[in-house]
């Protein structure tokens, strides 16, 4: 963290392993609308905590939002102006008046007197500053790997016989493979757009379907 660890320069605690997350500091934050609730409201530490919450809630597009928390300036104005004001007491109720005991004296026209009323007060809340998030370049694929057949030779045989009936060539499997290949390279560029170290399920393409 870039700030000092001082109990009240805390502002919240992440969401997983409550490590603290200080005024100013970035934080990670998920892109669904239901973990942004004011009930919930779940927030990260690290894109790695983002991850560990994405099994457990069954997202199935999601990604992870860095945002900068607030000052503790801020934070204390939006406190303020989220507070609910206090009723105000009631005011007795004036002495009705008395009768004039004397003469009564004869009308002068004065002129009415001028009120002043007080120009109506305006509190400006600071909004908060969201900065975001920087990208990401994908790093550069090794080439020292080897071209291995990446598919069960016997498997895919027995299944394209029993589906057809027909027989398949040995040269099928060096071609199968380099899709195979190309899937895994598309799907390693998504995980590295989106700040992950594990390549899921929604990162291989789906072109064929």
């Amino acid at each position: 963290m870039d700030h000092a660890t001082e109990p009240n320069d805390n502002w919240k605690v992440c969401s997983i392993c409550k490590t603290p997350i200080h005024f100013g500091a970035r934080y990670q934050r998920c892109s669904v609308s239901t973990c942004n609730r004011k009930r919930t409201q779940l927030i990260f530490c690290s894109v790695r905590c983002w991850e560990a919450h994405v099994p457990t809630l069954r997202h199935r597009d999601a990604w992870a939002v860095e945002e900068t928390a607030p000052s503790r300036e801020d934070w204390a104005a939006d406190q303020r102006a989220a507070a609910p004001t206090a009723p105000t007491a009631p005011t007795a109720p004036a002495a009705p008046p008395t009768a004039p005991t004397g003469p009564r004296a004869p009308a002068v026209n004065a002129a009415p007197a001028v009120t002043e009323t007080a120009a109506p007060t305006r509190n400006v809340v600071p909004t908060r500053r969201v900065v975001a998030p920087a990208t990401t370049q994908r790093t550069e694929l090794s080439d020292d790997v080897d071209r291995d057949i990446l598919v069960v030779v016997s498997k895919l045989k027995k299944y394209i016989k029993a589906r057809s009936g027909l027989r398949t060539s040995d040269e099928v499997m060096p071609l199968l493979s380099d899709l195979v290949r190309a899937a895994c390279d598309e799907a390693i560029g998504r995980a590295q757009e989106s700040e992950r170290t594990t390549v899921l399920d929604r990162d291989i393409p789906r072109s064929w379907e």
